[in-house]
């Protein structure tokens, strides 16, 4: 396949993807637009937002601030008072929330509750725990994950952009970014509807804190740097931003019991594709993607405006992109 075959393969058969970005041993060779997006421009990451908040917590615990994944999440929360009866939340740990079997009471995401209260995170809290215990199932959350940036600021008293500007973002050259926060229910569906191209921005509560389970702007080119870091190991151009250990945690894979992700294992907030070859990825819904693939030393950043019918494009990008990359 040829650069203008792919081009014409993207444009016919994903027509909502905005931007590509593909390295191979450490070089760009591949990057490329369609929807007149710019190289510079961002599109909101859904889901994927998740990963990067996973390295967020690994450099917290690098730095002391978490001195365990396995601290109970009440330890960050001495002014929180559980509903009366609830005892599970007194076990629910950070791992919990990271690998997604935490429990929550109630079925799906509590979207409203959550995102019309006055402090996000103490919402969330409010559904953490229930009758059934632990039961370390797999229970695949978004908006109740904010938890985990209300423990960002606990630990480190700075906001979640914040965190990520001085430990993540200023260190891979990612432009800075801003917190975004919406005033009514019609600007947060804007946000995520909109297929606009957006600024470096990342939605936030009342109080600034990032959705860590969403929210984030960024372009393929920012979002290919990330996957750099993880492929080497946490090193980026000679410099340590986070420990290999964390990225070998992150990315040890846990059986999913649900037949609706393909098969797929769970690491921390990260999906690995396959086990055996370690080859895993930032999943985002429409199709927004981090994939990392070590054997081959392949990084393919994918993003895309919002067109929910496209969940997963890790297929296309193994079959197109990555075949592509390898041909030339």
């Amino acid at each position: 396949m040829t650069k203008d075959e792919l081009y014409t393969t993207v444009k016919d058969k994903q027509p909502n993807i905005c931007q590509i970005v593909a390295y191979r041993d450490g070089e760009k060779v591949y990057a490329e637009e369609w929807n007149d997006y710019t190289r510079e421009d961002c599109t909101h990451i859904m889901s994927a937002t998740k990963s990067v908040v996973s390295l967020l917590i690994g450099i917290a615990a690098d730095l002391g601030m978490i001195r365990s994944v396995d601290d109970k999440v009440l330890d960050f929360f001495p002014d929180y008072e559980p509903k009366r009866g609830e005892k599970t939340i007194y076990d629910v740990t950070i791992r919990h929330l990271l690998t997604m079997r935490a429990p929550y009471k109630g079925k799906g995401d509590p979207w409203s509750k959550v995102c019309f209260s006055d402090n996000w995170t103490y919402a969330s809290l409010d559904f953490l725990g229930g009758r059934k215990g632990i039961t370390d199932d797999f229970n695949y959350q978004t908006v109740c994950l904010h938890i985990l940036s209300g423990i960002l600021y606990k630990v480190s008293g700075m906001k979640t952009v914040d965190f990520a500007n001085k430990y993540l973002f200023e260190p891979l050259g990612i432009k800075k970014h801003t917190s975004y926060f919406a005033e009514t229910a019609k600007e947060h569906k804007q946000f995520t509807m909109d297929r606009l191209p957006k600024k470096d921005v990342w939605f936030s509560d009342p109080q600034g804190l990032g959705t860590p389970g969403y929210g984030l702007c960024m372009s393929a080119s920012d979002i290919a740097l990330v996957g750099l870091l993880c492929l080497n190991n946490g090193e980026f151009s000679g410099k340590r931003i986070v420990s290999s250990s964390w990225i070998k945690e992150m990315t040890k894979p846990l059986e999913v019991e649900n037949e609706h992700f393909k098969g797929m294992s769970y690491g921390y907030l990260w999906w690995i594709i396959n086990p055996e070859k370690n080859i895993y990825a930032a999943i985002g819904n429409s199709g927004n993607v981090i994939y990392i693939n070590p054997e081959k030393n392949i990084v393919v950043a994918v993003t895309s405006y919002f067109k929910p019918s496209v969940i997963d494009r890790t297929d296309f990008i193994r079959d197109y992109v990555e075949s592509y990359i390898l041909e030339n």
